[in-house]
């Protein structure tokens, strides 16, 4: 299957017009709701930053990817993790500044905050979804006397449909 599904997801995050559109438009709005002062968005201003893109792409249109895997905005506790995942990949200390993020980090929050988000929707969506079946075809087996290879290769197929259905929802 190639690359792993949270590198597909920054990739196809990253790679979106769209998204970068949406972002751009995040960054401006939070500088005018700071006047100005400001050429960088600063920690307290992120999360709602967060949200308006979150709300942005959901209303656009924009994102099929964020339209089905997250359909709540991000938690202050994602945000402040992709910040201290930016800062840290600083090359150099910045002046007085270095407390807040430009446009290309911020995008680069956005895209770390929104695939984190969709790789754990779709992990909890996984979570939810194999054990119920599974349950329900050794149900089935047992209530009509199916031989154990018969259930193990039914709930091994069903298991591997869940899984690459929830993968290939993630790169399409």
């Amino acid at each position: 299957m190639g690359l792993s599904a949270s590198k597909r997801v920054s990739g196809t995050l990253n790679r979106s017009s769209e998204f970068t559109t949406a972002c751009d438009a995040a960054f401006e709005e939070s500088l005018t709701l700071a006047q100005h002062a400001s050429t960088v968005v600063h920690p307290y201003q992120l999360l709602a930053a967060a949200v308006r893109l979150h709300r942005s792409l959901i209303a656009g249109g924009v994102s099929p990817l964020v339209r089905t895997w997250v359909p709540d905005p991000p938690s202050r506790s994602q945000v402040d993790k992709a910040y201290r995942s930016v800062v840290s990949r600083r090359r150099s200390p910045q002046s007085e500044e270095s407390s807040g993020v430009g446009k290309e980090e911020f995008k680069s929050l956005a895209v770390e905050v929104f695939t984190d988000a969709v790789i754990s929707n779709a992990g909890n969506a996984l979570i939810r979804r194999v054990p119920i079946g599974v349950a329900g075809i050794a149900g089935i087996g047992m209530a009509t006397r199916s031989g154990k290879d018969l259930v193990g290769t039914a709930i091994g197929v069903y298991a591997l449909g869940v899984v690459g259905s929830i993968y290939l929802s993630l790169i399409g």
